[in-house]
C-alpha cells in the first residue's frame, strides 16, 4: 500500500500579487525537492512549468496540493526533514487560518493514482467523521488494514 495526502489552502491574494511572490517563487524548489525525495510517488501537477498550480472546480483561491508516498516516514521527512519545512513554517503568510481540517491521508493500492474528486471526497470525510482508516491525520493516523490470512 501506499499513503496518498491532500491538503489544501485558501490563499489570501491571488497568485501574481506582490503579498505571493516569496510563496510562488519557493514552488519550483520545493516541488523539485519533493519529486527527488526518497519515497516520493506521484504528484498532481498543474501543468508543465514548475509553478504551475493545480486547476479545478473547488474555488478559485483554494490551492491544492496532492501526492502519494511509499509510506508514513517518506512523507513525514519530506514535510518535516526537509527545505520544505521553513516554507512550510510560513503558510499563514500566504494562506488564510481555517478551523476545519485542510489536510487528509488514506492509503492507496499500489498503482493507483487517485483522482482529486477521491481526495477531496476523503477530505470531506474527514471533516464530517473524523479521522478513521479511510481518511486521518499524521497526528491521528491509521496504518493500512492487513489482509485476513486463513
Amino acid at each position: 500500500m501506499h499513503l496518498a495526502q491532500l491538503n489544501v489552502a485558501h490563499l489570501i491574494a491571488p497568485l501574481d500579487t506582490p503579498q505571493l511572490a516569496d510563496f510562488v517563487a519557493a514552488l519550483e524548489p520545493i516541488n523539485a525537492i519533493a519529486d527527488a525525495a526518497p519515497g516520493f510517488v506521484w504528484r498532481l501537477k498543474g501543468g508543465d512549468q514548475p509553478t504551475d498550480t493545480v486547476r479545478h472546480d473547488y474555488g478559485d483561491h483554494l490551492l491544492v496540493n496532492f501526492s502519494v508516498w511509499e509510506s508514513r516516514e517518506a512523507l513525514w521527512n519530506f514535510v518535516y526533514r526537509s527545505p520544505h519545512l521553513p516554507v512550510l513554517r510560513r503558510r499563514r503568510e500566504w494562506f488564510q487560518r481555517v478551523a476545519e481540517p485542510y489536510t487528509v491521508m488514506w492509503w492507496v493500492p499500489e498503482g493507483h493514482t487517485p483522482s482529486l474528486e477521491e481526495g477531496m471526497d476523503r477530505l470531506d470525510l474527514l471533516r464530517s467523521q473524523g479521522p478513521t482508516p479511510e481518511a486521518f491525520t499524521f497526528h491521528d493516523f491509521h496504518e493500512p488494514a492487513t489482509p485476513d490470512v486463513a
